[in-house]
């Protein structure tokens, strides 16, 4: 009896319309289960879904929501030491970049003064270490005057000056 169930089971696999477990249907040898469409390998060459480097997912994203001219800006104001120089960048910070205008604050009315000298080689040596057409002029600030003004409540008048009769 064993030996019939035996038989019975080897043969139904080999009927018409049976297919064996294992084995694929007939004009599908080629394909696999999955989505024809979709392949399991990237392949030999470079793919979308390869490892990318953080700074080129960076790059890609700062060009695709329009981010670029924000971080040139940042360059300057990161990088400004060494855009500019040492000796400058000591005496000379800056403060605002609008619209290509880099406001610059100086230490004193001296370096105010010589930096509107050097305007021109500072605007070449920023091109040169962050891209033409990032800063396009620059304003020099002297030193801020002091603020006499103390307090929530103010009295106007002209400073210090008035107190001394």
């Amino acid at each position: 009896m064993l030996k019939a169930a035996q038989d019975r089971a080897k043969n139904r696999g080999h009927e018409p319309g049976r297919r064996q477990p294992g084995s694929r249907p007939p004009g599908k040898q080629g394909q696999t289960s999955q989505n024809p469409r979709r392949r399991r390998w990237s392949g030999a060459g470079a793919d979308e879904r390869d490892p990318q480097s953080l700074g080129r997912i960076a790059a890609r994203m700062a060009t695709q929501f329009g981010w670029s001219d924000r971080l040139a800006g940042g360059h300057v104001f990161g990088r400004w030491a060494t855009l500019v120089g040492e000796d400058v960048a000591e005496h000379a910070q800056p403060v605002s970049l609008t619209d290509g205008e880099l406001v610059v604050r100086a230490s004193s009315t001296a370096w105010a003064t010589q930096l509107r000298l050097l305007q021109r080689q500072l605007l070449a040596k920023i091109a040169s270490g962050v891209g033409h057409g990032v800063v396009k002029r620059m304003k020099i600030q002297g030193p801020a005057a002091p603020s006499w003004r103390k307090g929530p409540r103010h009295v106007s008048g002209r400073g210090p000056r008035d107190t001394y009769g």
